[in-house]
């Protein structure tokens, strides 16, 4: 892969603060599930006491298929900010308007939009796990649970 476009999908496109909250919610959690096994742990705190046990469970599992699955088959790798950075990358942005169509019921445009991320053949599976995600996320954040609890350390680079 070329840098041209390693740097293109980490380009700042915006400010996490602007998107809607499913969106960040979702951001957040790909950064997190990214930076390793401490924010993993805050995920799954995350789920759980915003969806109980089961649901949360569940709703982890999702995730860590729907990463495991984008990673594999990935056409390229997704870049991302750092966890504590107020920018929305361009391929964050993708990712997120991917689960949130999808989400909406979109499945036509989801599966569009997932094409940018795996190989055709993968896209519809992708594209009913980040459903599922998605609706979970929805319901957890219509329950009134905060946003994730995403801080970065103060001596972090954020670029």
């Amino acid at each position: 892969m070329n840098m041209a476009a390693r740097k293109q999908g980490g380009a700042a496109v915006g400010q996490l603060s602007d998107q809607p909250r499913l969106e960040a919610c979702i951001v957040l959690y790909f950064r997190m599930w990214c930076d390793g096994p401490d924010s993993q742990e805050a995920v799954w705190n995350d789920l759980s006491m915003g969806l109980g046990q089961a649901h949360g469970r569940a709703t982890l599992k999702t995730l860590e298929q729907l990463f495991a699955i984008c990673t594999e088959h990935r056409r390229r790798p997704l870049m991302r900010h750092a966890v504590g950075c107020s920018c929305l990358g361009a391929d964050e942005a993708c990712f997120a308007n991917f689960v949130a169509t999808a989400t909406e019921g979109d499945r036509e445009d989801a599966l569009l939009i997932a094409t940018l991320l795996v190989r055709a053949d993968i896209a519809p599976l992708i594209t009913s796990l980040a459903s599922d995600l998605g609706l979970a996320l929805k319901t957890m954040l219509m329950r009134g649970q905060p946003m994730p609890r995403a801080q970065a350390p103060a001596h972090a680079t954020l670029h």
